[in-house]
């Protein structure tokens, strides 16, 4: 062992060195590591957490009404019609059980133990409303429990300022708590958005047929209100996915029903673990369009599970397996035009049998799946791990789907050779597959016009994918050769939401993309074979530029969204104007901005202003200044935090239906500004 000197002695790891936080302290000091971020989606997080506690007693029975009320000064409301937390005391604690469940992590009804108040939980197992209470400037508290009405409030992130009190009879029943989320903690912004919220809540509507949800916002006038309530279900949720997508059939296919799975359980007297039968309850519904992409949405508890699991597995499994059968029985299927005078044979080759990847073309699907003991992949609850889960789905719904083919033969022929179109064209698409594969591994078969860096750290590479020749090559001299790449595009790629997949791989413009990231695409996608992690959609700004914006989003988004998922995805910022003065140039990125500049030089109106008109009108040296240079430009990074929304734009804006993007049009107009004419 070496000497230590007098400096080192300071730095000694003792006791003294630890810290211990008390009650919620912890929550406060490292919020992400309960609701994820502290950004815009981390103050969702407190919504959802309490709105899942009311959806939980909805799941054992208790609830059919759940309220959101959006109110002035970033403050929201959650009411539901359930039992009421229980406001006897907790021998453990000492305290009233509001007061236990607000204030103390992992205490709650949800553990699954004798006495458990749930059979299933969605909520995050007594985690979930200590954690608001703990990031919330204040939080009250009413509970609305046989016949009586009790009051509790806290402040400063979960202490208690006006103890549990009995206010007096009620004819009411249930929980309300309201909170203000603390801007200490929310930095980024403290107000939520309405459209968030009632997207989540109508899928929590569909999740759970029969419960009511209802959101109002008393920050404007007249107030907004907006109920959800669908007897049909998952069934309907299809429905409502798939309304502009061309449905090949009328009818949904939809199943429930149950196994058994073996889970722990904690005796709640001595800590011991034992394990018991619980249910495990499966829901499923289908339905085919014509698109050429995959919709398939799945939870476990009412939590969404982005990233599948098990019971997608199973559901896949049955799918694959009882449209197989069905296509070797029946062996050939007829298509009829709509004039019903030429019809097309298609014909199943059992030498050729079906896969996965025909299978899901223009599927849209919902599984959902309630487990007494759910096990996610990561904190983030995205993925089901849960392995008995797999063996439970298919043996659920493969018998009813059997069933459903045979009582509906014309829904159950349109499936097949939607399959079958959907198996010639990856047979067809092969050659190209394997050029795609070819080229991202081979440095020399990169694209011809691709200009690329000298760095072959993907971490520090950025390719910037550029409108037109002319702003390409003003490009090339204004990158940073090193870790800057530039693809010039020529003109418009093709909407890959109205192509099959087989022109899509045939379009010279994609190709070049795809092979220039290096990823692949679709089901052969690896987003660790991604050469730049940054990839900069650069067009100008106008309305060319826009749409070539958004053809060339629908197209990471259908064949490669694991670049948006991780974040990869940018959309440059040109700017819109230039002024010059004193031999000194001032750029605006809007008219707001504009106006300040002129503001801030004491301009006069009417002072010569350069409007661009797109990024050819720029030397190299402009454009490094404004748009490519890492201390001066201005980039958006595309996120997926709303992926069924984004799902159903990317529909009606670029999908062959006419009214829904009219519909878009009309809604969103008054938002554009600078539109070229």
């Amino acid at each position: 062992m070496s000497e230590t000197n007098d400096n080192n002695a300071s730095k000694e790891y003792s006791g003294k060195s630890l810290t211990v936080l008390e009650g919620l302290e912890a929550v406060r000091k490292r919020p992400g590591m309960y609701i994820g971020t502290t950004s815009i989606e981390g103050l969702h997080h407190l919504v959802w957490e309490i709105v899942d506690n009311s959806i939980d007693e909805a799941l054992a029975g208790y609830a059919n009404h759940i309220s959101i009320e959006m109110k002035p000064d970033n403050v929201i409301s959650i009411t539901d019609n359930g039992r009421g937390i229980p406001v006897d005391i907790v021998e453990k604690t000492g305290k009233s059980g509001v007061e236990t469940v607000l204030t103390i992590l992992h205490a709650g009804g949800k553990f699954g133990g004798e006495n458990s108040g749930y059979k299933v939980a969605g909520g995050l197992h007594g985690v979930g409303a200590t954690v608001v209470n703990a990031l919330s400037s204040w939080l009250e508290c009413t509970v609305y429990k046989e016949g009586r009405e009790y009051f509790i409030r806290f402040e400063s992130g979960g202490h208690v300022v006006a103890p549990l009190k009995d206010i007096g009879p009620t004819k009411l029943r249930g929980t309300k708590i309201t909170f203000k989320p603390d801007p200490t903690i929310f930095t980024e912004s403290t107000e939520f958005d309405y459209d968030v919220i009632k997207d989540h809540i109508k899928q929590m509507a569909f999740l759970n047929r029969g419960l009511k949800i209802s959101l109002i916002d008393h920050r404007i006038e007249p107030l907004k209100e907006v109920t959800f309530y669908y007897e049909g279900g998952i069934s309907e949720y299809v429905r409502d996915l798939n309304k502009n997508k061309g449905p090949l059939f009328t009818e949904v296919f939809y199943c429930e029903g149950d196994g058994v799975a073996i889970i722990p359980v904690m005796n709640e007297t001595d800590g011991s673990m034992s394990t018991k039968e619980g249910r495990v309850e499966i829901e499923a519904a289908v339905q085919y369009n014509a698109t050429s992409y995959e919709s398939m949405y799945s939870f476990c508890n009412n939590i969404r599970t982005s990233e599948g699991g098990f019971h997608e597995d199973g559901f896949m499994m049955a799918l694959t397996r009882e449209l197989k059968n069905y296509a070797e029985e029946k062996k050939n299927f007829v298509l009829k035009e709509e004039s019903n005078k030429n019809k097309r044979t298609y014909s199943y080759d059992p030498k050729e049998p079906f896969r996965q990847e025909d299978v899901k073309e223009g599927l849209v699907a919902i599984v959902s799946v309630r487990h007494p003991n759910p096990q996610y992949k990561g904190q983030t609850k995205n993925k089901l791990g849960n392995e008995e889960v797999r063996a439970i789905a298919s043996q659920v719904i493969g018998p009813k789907l059997k069933d459903f083919l045979q009582e509906n033969p014309d829904a159950a022929s349109k499936i097949c050779i939607k399959v079958l179109n959907a198996q010639r064209a990856r047979i067809a698409a092969d050659k190209a597959r394997e050029a795609i594969r070819k080229g991202s591994i081979e440095l020399t078969t990169l694209p011809g016009k691709l200009a690329d860096c000298s760095s072959t750290d993907p971490v520090k590479c950025e390719l910037f994918i550029v409108e037109g020749n002319s702003a390409g090559g003003s490009a090339k001299n204004a990158r940073n050769r090193e870790f800057q790449a530039i693809l010039p595009l020529r003109g418009k790629i093709l909407n890959v939401e109205k192509a099959t997949q087989e022109k899509v791989f045939d379009n010279a413009e994609i190709g070049s993309i795809i092979t220039a990231i290096g990823s692949g695409y679709g089901n052969i996608f690896d987003l660790e074979k991604a050469r730049y992690h940054k990839v900069i959609i650069m067009t100008d700004a106008d309305v060319d530029g826009s749409h070539i914006s958004v053809l060339l989003l629908t197209l990471f988004y259908r064949f490669m969204k694991p670049l948006i998922e991780a974040g990869y995805i940018y959309i440059a910022q040109p700017p819109l104007y230039k002024v010059t003065y004193h031999q000194k140039d001032y750029y605006a990125y809007n008219d707001d901005q504009l106006l300040e500049i002129k503001k801030q030089l004491n301009l006069k109106d009417g002072y010569p202003t350069q409007r661009y008109k797109g990024l050819g009108e720029m030397d190299a040296d402009q454009l490094k200044e404004t748009t490519m240079d890492m201390d001066n430009r201005k980039l958006l990074q595309v996120t997926m935090e709303r992926a069924e929304e984004a799902d159903r734009v990317f529909t009606d804006l670029m999908g062959d239906e006419v009214d829904p993007r009219r519909d878009f049009i009309i809604n969103n107009a008054r938002f554009v500004k600078n539109l070229d004419t």
